[in-house]
């Protein structure tokens, strides 16, 4: 039976009560928003005059026209083509990238990683319970810098040459050098992969009931598999006294993730538990009836839902992640803060400038991380209500 138009919602029929008006501020709060707003301009204007008239006290002039001063340096990794007749603005450019890569792949290794160690921290089995405590006590209490700098010089420096490397499969190389793997060679190979994780992601939506490995991991290593029979994979092989062809990650690199990523996977596992057991009892109850499995139970059921209390905590992490490159600088990693605000700063004696650079980087892309992040907690947000 239909309800009257002329019914008001929630009259005690069952009815859902409508959200309540949004109210107009008051004249009052905007004038103090306003004041408040005119003071922090007040206090910006009186800080931008005090540095410049100090600065002209010292004869000291900011001029960006440095930037596209010829370097002369060599940058030993990149991800682009670089140049010792390149400009210091190119030079940022490549920094830059380099710093993105690494904070890519320690966000990757901690979500991974911190996901694998809430889990086993909530397992009936004793030992990996355990196993896992003391994994995070362990990580979490000792200092970061250490993390890196024992990754670097305690495995990845004793590690074997070139002639004597750690092999898998024939294709994928560890040694003293870097970790050396095959690429691919048409670029084509990017498109056949993105078009992978399409497929998967719609799969694991349309076909819920089904094994992650199925959904999810048949399509990316079909797509790879595929990619590779037609575009051709660039083998690393030993010619000389090095390898040759292939991608390399070097070992300033992979030891700058994996110090930040665990230590960083520590902290995420400790706020995925306490977001896991956020999540009501009945919920798992629910999942069980319906025949679920407790992985599928905890992969459709609880994930998400603990993913609404979890996305805030994990921005912070990701950020802290994003910051944390610049620990690189004490490995010899080529990132923006080694790269730029030392090597840079060296050559040319711009301090402020390159300082006022780092930092607009930094800014602007956790900015962007965070954005996106607030975004997708908006977005769950709503569909939560």
């Amino acid at each position: 039976m239909s309800t009257p138009a002329s019914l008001p919602a929630g009259n005690g029929r069952g009815l859902a009560r409508p959200p309540p008006p949004a109210r107009r501020p008051s004249f009052k709060a905007v004038a103090w928003q306003v004041l408040a707003m005119l003071a922090v301009a007040g206090l910006i204007a009186w800080a931008a005059r005090n540095a410049g008239d100090a600065l002209a006290r010292r004869n000291i002039d900011v001029d960006f026209a440095f930037l596209l001063t010829r370097a002369g340096f060599d940058i030993p990794f990149t991800l682009t083509t670089w140049a010792s007749s390149d400009s210091y603005g190119y030079a940022l450019w490549v920094a830059g990238l380099n710093t993105v890569l690494a904070a890519a792949l320690a966000i990757l290794l901690a979500t991974l990683l911190g996901l694998v160690l809430a889990l086993m921290r909530l397992s009936a089995n004793p030992l990996a319970a355990w196993t896992a405590r003391a994994t995070v006590e362990l990580l979490r209490n000792t200092p970061q810098l250490l993390q890196v700098v024992f990754w670097y010089f305690a495995v990845l420096q004793v590690l074997p040459g070139p002639r004597a490397s750690l092999a898998l499969g024939g294709a994928v190389f560890l040694n003293v050098r870097g970790l050396f793997f095959p690429a691919p060679l048409s670029p084509w190979f990017g498109y056949a992969l993105g078009a992978g994780v399409l497929l998967a992601l719609g799969l694991s939506r349309l076909l819920p009931r089904l094994p992650l490995t199925l959904t999810a991991g048949a399509p990316l290593l079909g797509a790879t598999a595929l990619a590779g029979a037609l575009t051709g994979w660039d083998l690393p092989a030993m010619r000389g006294f090095n390898f040759a062809g292939g991608w390399r990650l070097p070992p300033e690199l992979l030891a700058l993730v994996l110090g930040i990523g665990i230590y960083t996977a520590a902290f995420v596992s400790e706020n995925i538990r306490a977001s896991i057991g956020a999540v009501g009892w009945g919920q798992r109850e629910a999942a069980r009836s319906l025949g679920l499995s407790p992985g599928r139970s905890m992969r459709l059921v609880v994930l998400p839902q603990a993913l609404r209390t979890l996305l805030p905590p994990l921005t912070n992490h990701y950020l802290n992640i994003i910051k944390s490159t610049t620990l690189g600088a004490a490995i010899a990693y080529p990132e923006i803060l080694q790269i730029f605000a030392r090597t840079v700063l060296n050559q040319s004696g711009r301090a402020i400038e390159t300082m006022t650079l780092v930092l607009g980087v930094f800014l602007a892309v956790n900015l962007l991380v965070s954005a996106a992040m607030n975004r997708w907690d908006r977005r769950l947000a709503f569909q939560g209500r």
